[in-house]
């Protein structure tokens, strides 16, 4: 497992801008794949510094040498492997603390590396002010101090990066873990990492060793009032504050109190949650009525129906193309007037819109808090609040959702979150179209939708939490400072969000749009509309043709909510129809994509039991819910 002589290597804690500094080291296409026998994904790719060619390669976010998730274990690994290779330590520098407790790891571990201080234009706004050339005579080793996001100091980095060093700061232990370092014949690192319990490297250490070890470790622990690895934190922690004190100074004053008001309403046990319903609000007025409405209607009224579709079917038509290549491509099930009218006109401006509006909730620091915040709630469906950043990230796309629950420390989290992520969460162009359809409906329809939705989430993540073996893992997530969101940033992510969309989603249109062609052509459309019209037309209510949107929404879900928004504005559904039809189409089976993932990431047999629940729980529900709002005699 051996990196490559000529490696760079990017390690850091989450959220320092570790893979915004890697971009502006290579500026170069980037290649990602799996780390062996993982399903954990690292970014390579190429650059120059200092005149000389290096691989750059961008390792998960981690906490500490000693893995608490797949992402932290591959990063040690990374690290610990990279001999011959240089290491660059991606840091915070208004958060030294944090920042040089992993240093103190590395330093251990006798690794060189080079420190670089990230992020330094918002240690300025906050008053932090830290001495690179002081820490990095403390420290021994190279310290730059840069800005990822203004592009600031990157050359020097570029050049100290190929001069690592080996650190020469080293706490000192109580006397009975520092002769069981020296007892056991292991690196100080190594040795350390054991004694603290890390149970992920006993595989690569001899069995005789190991019970050897098992021994030292108990005698050690037999001399100590508290256990070893509560010891060997607080003698780090002491150690880190000690260093801080000669290389940087705390904050003195708040510079924004507004951003911390909002920092702390935000995160409120009590305040927190209408502050979550005023956000709510401001994405349903932004995706939904700005995007799913004006935008939609700017695109498909103004340039598809009065420019794009006629222009395709005269030229056809000019061209006195044969028949069925003109049904091919602007007829009923045509690529240009379904697929790319459905793609670009309807889905696209509602995915662009919401891509801009995560980004700001991404950069402005809300994600952790809501995570913070629903906390407690989620402990109730045996998770705990980290599992909010997987679902939340399933509101932009479930498939890379579903990659993100490496994130969670157990399996039983991980399974938990993936099931909910496929029934439950829709992606950020299904929701889009989603709130397009329920917004002339009234309150009334929403709430009914919301209800039926989040009401499924925590009732089969509470059942879950009892048939899913296991425990969830501990909560610990650092929460930054509030940010404002750089205009810059957010573009380059929305562009490349919007790039990743069109590339991915505009083939499987255009392929679902063959699908039914083919099948109208072979006159087989109207056979499945038969077979499922005891369930779609007898049970769910709906007119026949809604067939269509579940048979293309295994394409894609928001495919099939497409077609559900060009019955609407056909005046093809009623509202009862409308909020029954979304709300089956939200909980229906995750996508293709979405579904070769859960394959991979949770195993054939899990993958395809949830799959199998999710069909079965989406109609059954849906055709309940249909029962009960006529039962009720509910006016939409």
């Amino acid at each position: 497992m051996s990196q490559h002589t000529q490696s760079l290597l990017l390690i850091g804690n989450p959220n320092v801008g570790k893979s915004l500094l890697f971009g502006c080291l290579t500026n170069r296409y980037v290649t990602v794949s799996n780390y062996p026998g993982t399903t954990v994904e690292i970014t390579r790719a190429k650059a120059i510094l200092g005149g000389e060619s290096r691989e750059v390669i961008d390792t998960p976010g981690t906490n500490g040498l000693i893995p608490q998730s797949d992402d932290e274990r591959v990063a040690r690994d990374m690290l610990l492997t990279c001999r011959g290779g240089d290491v660059v330590q991606v840091g915070d520098m208004s958060n030294l603390r944090r920042t040089l407790l992993l240093s103190l790891q590395i330093a251990e571990h006798e690794v060189p590396f080079t420190l670089c201080l990230n992020m330094s234009d918002e240690a300025k706004e906050r008053d932090v002010e830290a001495d690179p050339a002081a820490l990095s005579e403390t420290l021994g080793v190279p310290v730059v101090a840069t800005s990822a996001l203004r592009r600031w100091n990157i050359e020097k980095l570029k050049r100290e990066a190929l001069h690592p060093r080996a650190a020469t700061i080293r706490a000192t232990y109580p006397q009975p873990i520092e002769d069981a370092i020296a007892e056991s014949g292991l690196s100080r690192g190594l040795a350390l990492s054991m004694l603290a319990g890390d149970e992920t490297l006993k595989p690569h250490l001899d069995p005789a060793r190991l019970a050897a070890f098992d021994e030292i470790r108990d005698r050690a622990q037999s001399r100590l009032p508290i256990p070893l690895g509560v010891t060997i934190a607080n003698t780090r922690v002491a150690t880190v504050n000690a260093l801080i004190g000669t290389a940087a100074s705390a904050p003195t004053r708040a510079r924004n109190g507004f951003r911390d008001w909002i920092g702390r309403i935000s995160i409120h046990p009590i305040w927190g949650v209408p502050f979550l319903f005023f956000v709510l609000w401001i994405a349903y007025l932004f995706v939904g009525k700005f995007g799913a409405g004006y935008l939609v209607d700017l695109v498909e009224h103004g340039l598809f129906e009065n420019y794009v579709n006629p222009i395709a079917i005269k030229a056809i038509d000019f061209l006195h193309t044969p028949h069925f290549i003109r049904d091919l491509l602007v007829g009923p099930y045509g690529v240009i007037t379904m697929a790319l009218t459905y793609a670009i006109a309807i889905v696209l401006p509602v995915v662009t819109t919401f891509f801009l509006f995560f980004g700001v909730l991404e950069d402005s620091g809300y994600l952790p808090r809501l995570a913070v915040m629903l906390n407690r709630l989620f402990r109730k469906m045996g998770l705990n609040g980290k599992a909010v950043l997987p679902m939340v990230l399933g509101l932009g796309c479930d498939t890379m959702a579903t990659l993100t629950t490496r994130i969670l420390e157990t399996k039983k989290e991980a399974t938990i979150v993936t099931l909910l992520l496929a029934l439950g969460v829709p992606c950020s162009a299904q929701l889009g179209v989603i709130l397009a359809m329920l917004g002339p409906l009234g309150p009334e329809a929403i709430a009914i939708w919301l209800v039926a939705i989040v009401g499924t989430i925590f009732l089969v993540g509470w059942a879950a939490s009892k048939v899913v073996p296991g425990n969830a893992g501990d909560f610990i997530l650092e929460i930054p400072p509030v940010r404002i969101p750089k205009l810059t940033n957010i573009a380059i992510k929305v562009l490349a969000r919007t790039e990743w969309y069109l590339k991915e989603a505009v083939p499987l249109f255009v392929i679902g749009t063959l699908l039914l062609y083919v099948l109208d052509a072979l006159h087989l459309l109207n056979v499945i509309q038969r077979l499922l019209s005891p369930l779609v037309v007898g049970g769910l209510g709906l007119p026949a043709e809604a067939s269509n949107a579940f048979v293309i929404g295994f394409l894609r879900r928001d495919y099939g909510a497409a077609g559900l928004f060009a019955m609407q504005r056909a005046g093809h559904l009623t509202p009862v129809q409308t909020v029954v039809a979304l709300t089956v189409i939200t909980l229906f089976i995750p996508c293709v994509a979405n579904l070769l993932v859960m394959l991979k990431e949770r195993g054939r047999r899990m993958g395809l039991a949830i799959a199998g629940f999710i069909i079965l729980y989406a109609f059954g529900f849906g055709v309940l819910l249909n029962a009960a709002i006529r039962i009720f005699g509910v006016r939409l």
